[in-house]
């Protein structure tokens, strides 16, 4: 079987909901980050790229009409060079590398471009048709998160609580209080910005201009958070509640790319791996439980690639909730502070651009490997609607 390899990824900076990058349609911002990787090697015939294929949970605006092949046009690339856009909510971003990574395996590519792309800022208000002519049953819903157009045996059999509300419920279940949630968001922010320091988050990132002027930074990190600022916040969901919007995930805007590629690819191209990327999983959870989807996720691909947790080095749990990522470090008898989950931080301080987020953590563990930091990873993510999926890494 042919190994694939994580070779490069580059990521424009995150920007927040009406922020920074608002200005850019989503094709456009799709197409930066694959721009950026021919920049980064010349050397490389492009011509003989296999597909691109980006995660996009939205799709409703600027980015429904196969926003992964216009996005490599826009980009650049021949025209001979297909598009795939996939969709698995907020892990779409790492499906896009799942998909690459087995295709690779199974010997029908050799190279890919891998990613992911959300304009949460410009998703659309979508209207529902009228039943029936002059009729006024049209119903407009906001694109921008969570359910819209419910299916009524959907709602009665599984529910459709919103995230904040998944949050809570593994908050509740499992005893994980206020003060536990903003320490653990404390701590993102913390080591968000200890990675901003060390030039971790420069290597991922490339500048943006943007209406006259360039975005290089993150835009949602608040390194100046305190505990108190945080205790401070009022609960999203009412009295007796616990998620705050400090230690949630943000709405935002952001793409990333990655090139994945087979060894022969690697030599052919010139271009030295990061990782190899060795296995991956998808699994299925309770819908008001989905942030727990990363747990049985992580087991299912500790087991079936014959290692243990204990052997793992670098963990990527994405921090949709903070309830959310302790529910599922507790459940896998972690400690909240394990340095080894999350060591760069993430989405609470950086951010949550849907379908982009999966690529940044892939990158992220990638970083960790090239770096030296870890031998082996897994990156991992909770789904809407109740799912996980996990990916498995090792160093080169």
């Amino acid at each position: 079987m042919t190994e694939a390899f994580l070779v490069d990824a580059v990521r424009t900076p995150f920007g927040r909901h009406a922020g920074g990058l608002a200005s850019i349609r989503t094709d456009d911002l799709a197409a930066l980050p694959v721009r950026a990787l021919q920049a980064r090697h010349p050397q490389a015939d492009w011509s003989r790229l296999d597909d691109v294929i980006l995660g996009c949970t939205n799709q409703a605006g600027e980015d429904n009409r196969n926003v992964a092949r216009v996005a490599a046009l826009l980009a650049g690339l021949p025209t001979s060079v297909p598009g795939l856009t996939v969709n698995r909510l907020c892990a779409s971003g790492l499906e896009s590398a799942v998909i690459a990574a087995r295709s690779i395996r199974a010997g029908e590519a050799h190279a890919i471009i891998a990613g992911g792309v959300e304009s949460m800022s410009r998703a659309p208000y979508v209207m529902t048709k009228a039943g029936t002519g002059y009729g006024r049953e049209q119903v407009m819903q906001d694109s921008t998160l969570g359910w819209r157009f419910v299916n009524p045996v959907f709602r009665q059999h599984w529910g459709v609580d919103s995230m904040l509300q998944t949050a809570q419920n593994l908050a509740d279940r499992d005893g994980i209080g206020r003060e536990a949630q903003d320490a653990y968001a404390l701590r993102s922010q913390q080591r968000t910005h200890q990675a901003q320091i060390d030039g971790v988050l420069a290597a991922q990132r490339m500048a943006v201009a943007v209406d006259g002027r360039t975005l290089a930074d993150d835009e949602h990190p608040r390194p100046q958070t305190t505990a108190e600022h945080l205790a401070g916040l009022r609960p999203l969901l009412g009295a007796g509640t616990s998620i705050t919007a400090g230690n949630a995930s943000g709405i935002n805007d952001g793409a990333a790319a990655a090139l994945v590629l087979s060894a022969a690819a690697c030599e052919r191209w010139q271009i030295p791996p990061m990782a190899r990327l060795v296995g991956s999983v998808a699994v299925g959870v309770e819908p008001r439980y989905m942030g727990i989807g990363p747990v049985p996720a992580i087991q299912t691909l500790l087991a079936r690639m014959g290692w243990t947790l204990d052997r793992i080095d670098h963990l990527e749990i994405n921090e949709a909730f903070a309830a959310q990522v302790l529910a599922c470090t507790r459940a896998l008898g972690l400690a909240d502070d394990d340095a080894r989950v999350n060591h760069f931080g993430g989405a609470i301080a950086l951010g949550h651009p849907l379908g982009a987020t999966g690529t940044r953590l892939l990158m992220q563990a990638g970083l960790a490997l090239q770096r030296g930091i870890a031998r082996r990873a897994i990156v991992s993510l909770c789904v809407g609607a109740g799912q996980g999926v996990a990916m498995a890494l090792e160093a080169v």
